[in-house]
């Protein structure tokens, strides 16, 4: 793989992981889930400083935007094992999306495809200023949704890590090359040497 298609690869990784976090920011937003609002603007600052690296060859961003990755997979595999319930997670524990400052709610359980939202009126569970719903007839479930989600974002990631590995790597070979070879220092000015023949000689004049 030459050193242009891997930057253009990685380039192109770098926007699609982009337009994935601002999509999922929205919809994070429209769910008031604050702790992924979080996580994602964390991840879009990432990305853009992975994509700035790429362009102007600055390996040392490829290795934090690599680094980033790392910990976004867990993030993201965490997201996966809350909505799924996996062990001792659950979904009624409010303070791990919203840190306890709202009532928790993906936005995809009132609007994903399908879903027929039925208000509850007078329900003993509703809380002051909320109210409770019934939704049916979802083609697929909201914390589906959201596991796919995260699946891909951790798919984009592992490509993303892996080219910017190598990109990175082959950035720092290139550094090492060019200070073996002396970098600007060769093309530097240098005083004129004097040479034998310009030495002085005696004069003489008659007198």
């Amino acid at each position: 793989m030459g050193k242009c298609s891997g930057r253009c690869t990685l380039v192109a990784f770098c926007c699609l992981q982009l337009v994935a976090a601002l999509e999922r920011q929205i919809f994070d937003f429209l769910g008031y889930q604050w702790a992924p609002i979080l996580a994602n603007f964390l991840h879009i600052m990432a990305v853009i400083l992975g994509i700035f690296g790429t362009v102007q060859y600055r390996s040392r961003y490829l290795i934090l935007y690599a680094a980033w990755l790392v910990l976004w997979v867990g993030w993201n595999a965490f997201i996966i094992c809350f909505y799924l319930e996996v062990g001792q997670l659950s979904q009624d524990r409010d303070f791990i999306m919203t840190f306890n400052t709202s009532l928790h709610r993906s936005w995809w359980m009132e609007n994903g495809p399908g879903c027929l939202v039925t208000p509850v009126l007078n329900s003993r569970l509703a809380m002051e200023d909320h109210h409770v719903i019934s939704v049916t007839g979802c083609l697929l479930d909201y914390p589906y949704i959201e596991a796919l989600s995260s699946a891909l974002q951790i798919f984009l990631a592992l490509f993303g890590f892996v080219f910017a590995c190598y990109v990175s790597k082959v950035f720092l070979e290139e550094e090492d090359s060019f200070d073996f070879i002396g970098g600007f220092d060769s093309y530097g000015y240098q005083a004129p040497q004097k040479t034998s023949h310009l030495q002085l000689q005696p004069l003489y004049t008659s007198g």
